[in-house]
């Protein structure tokens, strides 16, 4: 118990520090390290998706930073999408699950590794700062300027307008089924959804989908938890770690150099998701 309490402090962490959830880093701490079955470590995942997101919801709320109005209707399409997914979760052979897994951390860690490198080159691009007016009225336009005809009406924010509200629900649907799938929040589709889809600001985006991702969740935990696939004994230690990490990862963000830790996280991704292509191809 003591181990899986340190194992999801250690992924709270991981994803409270880079803005991922511990769920990304759970399913593969439990299947690699912990023997256990994969459909077993993604319902734990799901729990541990509830809990962060329940213990983050409340600082966004208060903050006002989410657009509560935009993630209720994008909610609506991610649940069902999750509904969806915990069903096909127990059709599909666990081998496809892992390389589906895989594929996932694949992405994540090309993404990050992007990440780091436009970080790097902001950084070298210092000597020709932008004039703070220009880059404060090309941020609003950004937010503001999507198409008047696919505007959202009644789910536009404060110094932004909301766009192409159908196309971004059928991703939110996918958002849903993959989430409860592989045990993952959603936010990896739901924040560049909103954020280069809609034309969300970044932040109202993260935050908004922190909201999303524990009802997802629950819908989804909800199916494993029917269908006998959720080992509370197993999720709970998890969770209580992941919490914990995650606290912990808040606090100590702002002392933390996030390049290094960029590095040894695609490092750490990249190996993860040789190990389960191995498991999903057998060998």
């Amino acid at each position: 118990m003591i181990v899986l309490v340190v194992g999801g402090a250690a992924a709270g962490i991981f994803g409270s520090l880079l803005g991922l959830g511990g769920g990304i880093l759970i399913v593969p701490l439990l299947t690699l390290g912990f023997g256990r079955p994969l459909r077993e470590a993604v319902a734990v995942s799901l729990v541990c998706v509830i809990v962060t997101s329940s213990a983050a919801s409340g600082a966004y709320l208060r903050g006002r930073v989410a657009n509560l109005r935009l993630g209720t209707v994008l909610a609506l399409f991610t649940t069902a999408g999750a509904l969806v997914g915990g069903l096909l979760a127990f059709v599909i052979p666990e081998q496809s699950l892992a390389g589906l897994f895989a594929l996932l951390l694949v992405y994540v860690a090309l993404s990050m590794g992007r990440a780091g490198l436009k970080a790097s080159r902001r950084a070298t691009a210092v000597a020709a700062p932008v004039d703070a007016g220009d880059a404060g009225s090309t941020a609003t336009a950004t937010g503001s300027e999507g198409p008047e005809s696919e505007s959202a009406g009644r789910l536009d924010g404060p110094g932004y307008r909301v766009g192409r509200l159908v196309p971004a629900s059928f991703a939110s649907l996918g958002a849903g089924v993959i989430a409860a799938l592989l045990g993952v929040g959603g936010g990896i589709i739901n924040v560049p959804t909103m954020n280069l889809m809609m034309g969300v600001p970044l932040h109202v985006a993260t935050a908004t989908s922190n909201l999303m991702i524990g009802v997802t969740a629950v819908a989804s935990a909800i199916i494993y938890l029917l269908r006998g696939g959720l080992d509370p004994y197993l999720a709970g230690p998890t969770a209580i770690g992941v919490f914990v990490g995650a606290s912990v990862g808040a606090r100590v963000a702002r002392r933390v150099d996030v390049r290094v830790l960029r590095i040894l996280f695609v490092v750490v991704l990249t190996w993860t998701a040789f190990q389960m292509a191995r498991r999903a191809l057998g060998i």
